[in-house]
This record gives structure tokens, C-alpha cells and sequence, in this order.
């Protein structure tokens, strides 16, 4: 589900060949309904189950956007000479990437490829975020992550965060204090892998907010391999989930699904 950070974020809704704008439908009636054929986004050839947010199993273990070290830079093993596809890995994970905090439900630390920002803070419904470090390489981001993960969270609580249950924080008196809780282990990077291959940095905070106009009380998930037919009035969207009132459902999930979407009202 693409989208843009403007106030509020602006979201576009995949539906084959068209973009739907999805913020002038909050408010409105809506529909989803799976036909049970998915397909890859890589190969498009039909799988009865979606692996790792889209990909069939032969891509799921082949590709190296779906091994292990995407979900823990810190394993990453492209300098052993064993990534899975080299040029790939040379495109996403060899560039410059961002740590920083994000406030989506509380505190939490977080790396992204600088091309990133803002769009992986908006998919993890950030309410505010800032920048901490700039880093050559996704393996070093990882690495500087587990120095901060003995200090601060690094998963969201989506339920809190659906909720519009988010305290407030200054994120630079934050960053100020994860850096001095970490001085040493970056000095340790820098010894290892060079004196330019990290820096703190002082960017400004952004943020960010949401066209949700009624926050859910209880949080209840559609799931399409359930219950193929979605239906409800649209309260809201934030990060990759669609507000209904009847429940909330993940887009980001279920890509690669072929789904019929449409306005009842």
C-alpha cells in the first residue's frame, strides 16, 4: 500500500493496474473480496500459500530479500561470500542505511536503507522518528541495532499502536541518551570496520500523522485465508492496516492476493 508523508499521510491502494486513493474512502463503505488465487510477486506463477509477504516457495528459498539476515542484519554474510544473489545484495544491503528511533506505540529502535525514509517509519505507523546513526552497510546497521536492543525495544505493539495509544516523547533527548548508553560499542565498530563507516548524526525529528477518524477500542484482525469476503465502514488507516469498523486488516500480508475492492457507498 503506498504512501506518501504529507499531513496526513497519503495512501494508494494496489488494484491490479490501478491506484486507488484510499483517503478520500475513510468514511465510506468498503468491500474486499478474495477470488483464493495468489501469486508470487516475483516469478507470478500460483501458489497455494503466500511465504514471507508475497513469494512462493521456490522464490521464498532462493531470493535473497527473503533470507534470514533481512530480519537480522546483524547475520548477514555477503563479506563470506555466500549471498544468495551478489549483484542484489550489492543494490540493497551494500548503501548507506539510517538506525534511528520511531515512536509508534512507545520507543523503539529501528534500520532502514536511506532511500527508506520516510516510507518504512509510515509502514510502522511512527507517529514521530528521528535518525541516529548513518552506516555503509545494512550488516553495520544491524550491528549498531543489537548495541541499542540492550537499551531500548525494537518491535512495535501494533495493537497500542492501531489504538492511537502512543505517549509522548522527545525523540533528540532520547537519541542523546541511547548514544551515550552506547559510546563504547561504537567505538568498537569503528575500530573494526573504519572511522567513516559510521556517524551520529543531528537531523530533526519528523512527524507524522494518519487519516483515522475513529480509533478502535479492540483490536480484531479480518484474515483473508479465513474469511475471504472483508467487509465494513473505513475508520482509518495507519501504518499498513485499513480501520474497520468491523476489524482491521494488514494489505502489507496479503500481497499477491488477488482481490476485488470495492466502495458500497
Amino acid at each position: 500500500m503506498p504512501a506518501s508523508a504529507e499531513a496526513p499521510v497519503s495512501y494508494q491502494l494496489a488494484v491490479g493496474d490501478a491506484r486507488i486513493n484510499v483517503n478520500e474512502l475513510v468514511g465510506r463503505r468498503v468491500r474486499l473480496d478474495f477470488d483464493g488465487v495468489i501469486r508470487c510477486i516475483h516469478c507470478d506463477r500460483t501458489t497455494k500459500k503466500s511465504f514471507n509477504q508475497g513469494y512462493c516457495y521456490p522464490c521464498f528459498r532462493k531470493l535473497a530479500a527473503c533470507d534470514s539476515c533481512i530480519m537480522s542484519p546483524e547475520k548477514c554474510h555477503f563479506h563470506l561470500g555466500t549471498c544468495r544473489e551478489p549483484e542484489w545484495g550489492e543494490r540493497n544491503c551494500m548503501v548507506e542505511h539510517v538506525v534511528y528511533l520511531a515512536n509508534s506505540s512507545g520507543l523503539k529502535v529501528g534500520i532502514t536503507r536511506g532511500t527508506q525514509v520516510p516510507t518504512r517509519w509510515i509502514d510502522q505507523g511512527a507517529v514521530d522518528a528521528i535518525p541516529m546513526l548513518r552506516v555503509s552497510t545494512r550488516y553495520l546497521a544491524g550491528l549498531a541495532e543489537v548495541a541499542c536492543k540492550q537499551h531500548v525495544a525494537d518491535r512495535t505493539n501494533w495493537r497500542a499502536m492501531l489504538k492511537g495509544e502512543v505517549p509522548e516523547l522527545d525523540l533528540e533527548a532520547e537519541r542523546e541518551r541511547i548514544l551515550g548508553l552506547i559510546g563504547d560499542d561504537l567505538a568498537q565498530l569503528r575500530q573494526e570496520h573504519g572511522e567513516d563507516s559510521l556517524r551520529v548524526v543531528e537531523e530533526s525529528p519528523q512527524a507524522l500523522s494518519y487519516p483515522v477518524e475513529v480509533w478502535p477500542s479492540k483490536v480484531k484482525t479480518h484474515n483473508l485465508d479465513k474469511t475471504p469476503d472483508v467487509e465494513g465502514l473505513l475508520e482509518g488507516i495507519k501504518g499498513q492496516y485499513l480501520i474497520l469498523d468491523t476489524g482491521v486488516i494488514n494489505i502489507r500480508k496479503f500481497t499477491g492476493y488477488e482481490v476485488r475492492f470495492r466502495v458500497l457507498d
